[in-house]
């Protein structure tokens, strides 16, 4: 079994876009069973609107999808207050910060309510990860720090150029007990297989992050790189099921 642990469903307004239809043929292609899905950053900018559209999607998909919040650190108080419904009353199961789409710094001191929201309410952050000067691995550990309790998400394996010192910043963010890879897009197979040794297998998970990412190709990526068969079922299910709160399927 599988869990893609981030996917993003609806319609971008940079272009990008993965319908609820096309990603459930996707997942039964690659013999995923679950998907963790986030909206997109919609034309109308109205982070509500499309948390609420997103959690009609999940309710009705008869477990195929997770979803989580979205928020817009740029609505003050209201993401607060959005990322509160969104957990009590949806039952988001964490909430995404996307420092280059909705364009802040996710070590600006501003973001620490949502750090310490999220603590209150129980959920993981996951935050877009590897952006130029918003959201670079070490921006991403200075926020970690602020919620110590919290799990944090770093996607894109902490840097979108997994080289140099990409692979060293990411690793001095993972050098906090609270932060966590996604595998998508990590074109180092050597860098997950370091990651998984120094850190431990439980601090990594697959997700495809599609549509910007595909779906087969990057749970190929997982299945690939060597490490444990024990290891390798906590990066495709064990450590989402254990950090989203997702039961196993029967």
């Amino acid at each position: 079994m599988s869990i893609d642990a981030l996917c993003f469903l609806g319609v971008s307004r940079f272009g990008y876009r993965l319908g609820a239809d096309d990603a459930r043929r996707a997942l039964d292609a690659e013999g995923i069973t679950t998907a963790v899905v986030a909206p997109m950053h919609t034309a109308d900018r109205d982070m509500a609107k499309a948390n609420a559209e997103l959690a009609r999607v999940v309710a009705g998909s008869g477990g195929r999808f997770a979803g989580i919040a979205r928020v817009d650190p740029w609505d003050g108080e209201a993401a607060l207050t959005e990322l509160t419904r969104a957990v009590t009353e949806d039952g988001a199961l964490a909430v995404l910060l996307h420092p280059d789409e909705e364009h802040f710094q996710i070590n600006d001191i501003r973001l620490r309510p949502i750090a310490e929201r999220a603590g209150e309410l129980g959920v993981p952050v996951i935050v877009a990860t590897g952006y130029h000067c918003v959201s670079e691995a070490v921006q991403v550990g200075r926020f970690a720090s602020w919620c110590p309790g919290v799990p944090v998400i770093m996607t894109n394996g902490g840097q979108l150029n997994i080289s140099g010192l990409g692979q060293f910043d990411a690793e001095l963010a993972l050098a906090l007990p609270n932060v966590y890879i996604l595998t998508s897009g990590v074109y180092r197979d050597d860098f997950l297989e370091r990651a998984v040794k120094t850190f431990g297998a439980e601090r990594l998970l697959f997700a495809s992050a599609a549509p910007q990412f595909e779906f087969g190709y990057e749970l190929r990526r997982v299945r690939q790189v060597h490490i444990t068969e024990d290891e390798r079922k906590l990066l495709l299910s064990g450590n989402a099921r254990r950090l989203f709160g997702l039961e196993e399927a029967a």
